[in-house]
C-alpha cells in the first residue's frame, strides 16, 4: 500500500497501515487481474479493496495451500480460527491477524454487512468436504458465497446512482461471472485438488465424468467431449457476464472503469481458454500481457474523462441502462501508445 493510498483513505494508525499493506501485497502476489483493474479506482478507494480481497485470499489459501498430507482436519482448525478471529475483530474492530484487522476497519468505514463475511466462510468450509456439484443450482448455492458476496461487498466501497438495492443482482452476478471464469480457466489444478466445479449434469450432457478427467489429466490427451463440455461451460458464462453488465452503469461514474476493465479482463480468460483448444487439463491459459496492458491503458482513458465529468459537475446526466458492454469488448475511446506503455509497467 503507497503511503498516498493510505493518506487519502484517512489511515494514520501505523499497525493498521501495516495490515493494509500486508493486503495489498497479498493482491499483488496473487490477484493480478482484480490488483491491476483496482489501480483504475479513486486513491482513497484502493485500501478497502484490498482488505476485502486481500481477507478472501487469505481464506483461499487456507483450503487450498495447506499440506494435502495432513489431511482436512489441519485445515479445519486453521480455517476456525480464522472466523472466530473474523467474528472477534469486526465486534472490536481489532483482530491480530493483519488480514482480520483490515477487514475490521473496511467494514465499520464502508458500514458493510458482516453477514457477507459470515457467508463467504461458510463457503470456504463447504470446500473442505464438497468435491463437486450435481448441478449448476448445486453450484451457484456455492457460488453465492464464495462469489455473489464478494460483490456485495464491493458496493458500499465503490458507490453507486441507484438504490443500492438496485445494484445488488448485478454486483452478485459479476461476482459468479469471475469465478466461472477462474473455473473453467483451473480444472486441471481443482482436479489435483480433488476437486470439479464443473456440473455433473453439465459434463453428463457430454458423456463426461470426473474418470474421464482425471484420465485426460494424467495422459495429457484430449477428448472431444470433454471439449464439448468446456465449450457448453464458457457459453454460460459468457451469459452471466452479459446479465452482469449493466449494472456497471448503476456504480459511480469514477468507479466504472475499475469495474468495466475487470470484466474485460476476466472475461479475457475465455477468449484464451477458447484460443488455446480448451485445453484446460493441460495446461493453464493466460491472458497476454499485452493485452491486459491495452485494456488497462484504455481503462486510464476512462478513468481521466470521468473525473473530468465529475469536476463539471453534477451534469453528466443518468446511467446509461440500455447501453451493455460485452465482457469481451475492449473500451472506448482507444489509448494511447504512451498509455499502453505506463500500463504495461503494471500489467
Amino acid at each position: 500500500m503507497t503511503d498516498r493510498e493510505l493518506d487519502a483513505a484517512g489511515i494514520t494508525d501505523p499497525e493498521l497501515r501495516a495490515a493494509y499493506r500486508h493486503c495489498r501485497a497479498l493482491n499483488a502476489r496473487h490477484g493480478r487481474t482484480y490488483f491491476l483493474a483496482t489501480r483504475l479506482l479513486p486513491v482513497e478507494r484502493r485500501p478497502a479493496v484490498h482488505a476485502l480481497y486481500g481477507f478472501a485470499r487469505w481464506a483461499d489459501d487456507i483450503v487450498d495451500s495447506v499440506d494435502p498430507g495432513a489431511g482436512t482436519e489441519l485445515r479445519v482448525r486453521a480455517l476456525t480460527r480464522l472466523e472466530e478471529e473474523m467474528e472477534e475483530g469486526l465486534r472490536r474492530n481489532a483482530g491480530g491477524e493483519p488480514v482480520v484487522r483490515a477487514l475490521a476497519d473496511t467494514a465499520r468505514r464502508y458500514a458493510i454487512d458482516h453477514d457477507h463475511f459470515r457467508d463467504f466462510m461458510a463457503a470456504m468450509r463447504s470446500d473442505l468436504v464438497v468435491t463437486d456439484y450435481p448441478s449448476y443450482a448445486d453450484l451457484r448455492g456455492y457460488m453465492h458465497g464464495s462469489a455473489a458476496v464478494i460483490g456485495l461487498e464491493m458496493l458500499p466501497v465503490l458507490g453507486t446512482v441507484v438504490p443500492r438495492e438496485e445494484a445488488a443482482p448485478y454486483a452478485a452476478a459479476l461476482g459468479v461471472a469471475f469465478q466461472l471464469s477462474n473455473f473453467l480457466r483451473d480444472v486441471g489444478e481443482d482436479l489435483d485438488r480433488g476437486r470439479v466445479y464443473l456440473p455433473a449434469d453439465l459434463l453428463a450432457g457430454h458423456g463426461v465424468d470426473r474418470e474421464l478427467l482425471v484420465w485426460s489429466r494424467a495422459t495429457g490427451r484430449p477428448d472431444g467431449r470433454i471439449t464439448a463440455a468446456l465449450r457448453e461451460f464458457e457459453a454460460l458464462t459468457r451469459g452471466v457476464y452479459r446479465a452482469a453488465m449493466p449494472g456497471v452503469d448503476l456504480l459511480e461514474p469514477v468507479a466504472r472503469p475499475c469495474i468495466r476493465t475487470a470484466a474485460v479482463l476476466y472475461g479475457g480468460i475465455l477468449d484464451a481458454v477458447a484460443r488455446d483448444g480448451y485445453s484446460v487439463l493441460h495446461r493453464r491459459s493466460v491472458v497476454p500481457r499485452r493485452r491486459r496492458a491495452v485494456v488497462a491503458a484504455d481503462g486510464l482513458v476512462r478513468v481521466a474523462a470521468a473525473r473530468l465529468r465529475a469536476r463539471s459537475g453534477p451534469g453528466s446526466g443518468p446511467p446509461d441502462r440500455a447501453r451493455t458492454l460485452p465482457a469481451t469488448a475492449t473500451a472506448t475511446p482507444r489509448a494511447s501508445a504512451s498509455d499502453v506503455r505506463s500500463a504495461e509497467e503494471v500489467a
